[in-house]
């Protein structure tokens, strides 16, 4: 017991920061007021795009539009930051090219106040509707919804921003689907601070692409959600109901994860990420290699997904400790059932299961392909339907906690081999190096770096003279780069690879004791140091 609240204490420490991200550049929380009318037209479509149009900017279009009209927007890049505010816009559309969302692209780099924080941001306008368009590079989010009644989210693309691609903020009911967000430096998508309502509105998220993110899909405190149909591969952590005390209305209830699949969540971002870590990403510890984990919370269904390949754990369920609300820590009413666990043994995961026994009702039963659990006796598990005191383990509850503080965040890894998916490369690969140290130790002759969209994973290591460093671009493709050799130890003369986009591999034998720095000539910022001890 005492070693738990040691580790307690230093999960609290790296909590304390913890805010709503980017709180600062965010508008205030209001709980949304009663539900805005319909309008009754006449509508208009106004125009955007670079030449021949009325309007020149997103921003300009909206500003002019109208309850219920349509805001069409040209191929093109669009340098600003959009906001639509108020009842004077509720039922707008912005809409660019739901087929090929890549070529309206909303750009958030170099841009400055408030223009940078958000591609668009909704506050308080109902059911406004966003589709076919890509943001990238701001500094809070892609596309953020809040204090909003209904919206809907489809056919976008969230690429590199700064905290969440697709953000729902204290609203009530609205759909995210068809999209797509990647390389986002805390949750791909994020539904969070859900008011309760007497009549739920459910947010449906379907049909989603979320990959090398912190956290594929992060809900604070949400409820009424029901993610389906969605892909959650090659991130920190899949997926994350979570419980803090950031945001209000704690715990996260009500929710439905069904149907999805969640694989290879093995992203060790602390290892390289074309992200610079920020406090926002990492305030809250979670361990990386899960599939799910529902950190509090209550009356979750997770039924019919597939999940496999996380190296951590499948699906866990842990009591969030942590909240200052004792009456909401708990783990309440939750079934976990008819999943599919380890393509059949072919991908498994480091333990398809995983509870620490807290609450009350909570059950698992009838997921196919169970090959481990933690605790390993099973003691905690209860089959489904079950009422009732569940069995606390303190002694798990701790072994989780330090699988999130440790100072190493593969801890804990079980990695295997994965099975080959059409069109999708992951971004950790099996090999004996990632065993242990042990193994790690005799095949250090070899070391595999991935040459990813703008950071190379690992992006800082350090090996023993005559190791050979081997660079992999993605066998799917990716943007052109490069290896380049910026600085080395005296004496070693300058080399570089040939810019590749998909399949290359370019190696070279570092023998010189020193510090070798690389870039990419195409992305500057893209970066890789390597010690040679």
């Amino acid at each position: 017991m005492r070693h738990l609240m040691a580790v307690t204490a230093a999960v609290a420490g790296a909590l304390a920061p913890a805010g709503p991200a980017a709180a600062a550049s965010y508008p205030p929380p209001a709980m949304p007021g009663p539900a805005q009318s319909a309008p009754s037209g006449p509508f208009h479509t106004l125009r955007v795009c670079h030449r021949g149009c009325r309007y020149r900017t997103i921003q300009a279009a909206v500003d002019a539009a109208r309850p219920g009209d349509t805001v069409k927007v040209a191929h093109g890049t669009y340098g600003e930051g959009v906001s639509v505010r108020g009842a004077s816009k509720r039922f707008v559309r912005i809409v660019g090219d739901p087929a090929h969302p890549e070529k309206v692209v909303l750009e958030g780099r170099g841009l400055k106040g408030a223009a940078a924080q958000n591609g668009i941001v909704v506050n308080g306008a109902d059911e406004v509707t966003i589709r076919g368009m890509t943001a990238t590079h701001y500094k809070g989010n892609g596309f953020f919804m809040v204090n909003d009644s209904g919206y809907t989210l489809a056919n976008l693309r969230a690429m590199q921003t700064g905290v969440y691609g697709l953000y729902a903020f204290n609203s009530l009911g609205g759909t995210m689907r068809d999209s797509e967000a990647a390389w986002n430096n805390d949750g791909g998508l994020y539904i969070g601070q859900t008011p309760h309502q007497a009549k739920p509105r459910r947010s449906l998220v379907t049909g989603i692409r979320s990959y090398g993110n912190v956290i594929g899909f992060s809900g604070t405190n949400m409820r009424y959600v029901t993610i389906t149909r969605s892909m959650f591969f090659d991130n920190g952590t899949g997926i994350v109901p979570n419980a803090l005390d950031s945001e209000r209305f704690a715990p996260p209830e009500d929710n439905v994860i069904t149907d999805n699949d969640v694989f290879w969540n093995n992203f060790d971002y602390y290892a390289g990420a074309p992200f610079k870590l920020r406090q926002s990403a990492t305030s809250v510890p979670y361990p990386v290699g899960v599939g799910i984990l529902l950190f509090g919370g209550r009356n979750t269904r997770v039924d019919h997904n597939r999940v496999y390949g996380n190296w951590l754990v499948g699906i866990g369920a842990l009591q969030q400790f942590l909240l200052k609300d004792t009456t909401a820590r708990d783990l309440v009413g939750n079934t976990v059932q008819f999943n599919q666990m380890g393509a059949a043994g072919a991908d498994p995961n480091g333990r398809d299961l995983f509870y620490d026994g807290n609450g009350t009702g909570n059950c698992f039963s009838d997921n196919e392909g169970v090959q481990s659990v933690f605790p390993a006796d099973g003691s905690t598990f209860a089959p489904c339907p079950f009422s009732g005191a569940n069995t606390f383990d303190g002694d798990a509850q701790q072994q989780a906690a330090g699988w999130a503080v440790g100072p190493d965040h593969e801890q804990g890894w079980i990695p295997g081999p994965h099975v080959p998916k059409a069109g999708i490369t992951p971004l950790v690969h099996w090999t004996k190096a990632t065993g242990g140290p042990a193994q790690a130790a005799r095949a250090g002759v070899r070391r595999t770096i991935q040459v990813r969209d703008y950071y190379y994973g690992p992006s800082k290591m350090t090996i023993a003279r005559g190791t050979t460093l081997v660079w992999r671009w993605p066998a799917d493709g990716g943007d052109s780069h490069d290896v380049e050799l910026v600085s080395g130890p005296r004496g070693v003369r300058p080399f570089a690879s040939d810019i590749a986009n998909a399949g290359y591999v370019f190696s070279r034998r570092l023998t010189r004791p020193g510090t070798y720095v690389f870039d990419c000539s195409l992305h500057p910022e893209m970066t890789m140091q390597v010690r040679v001890r």
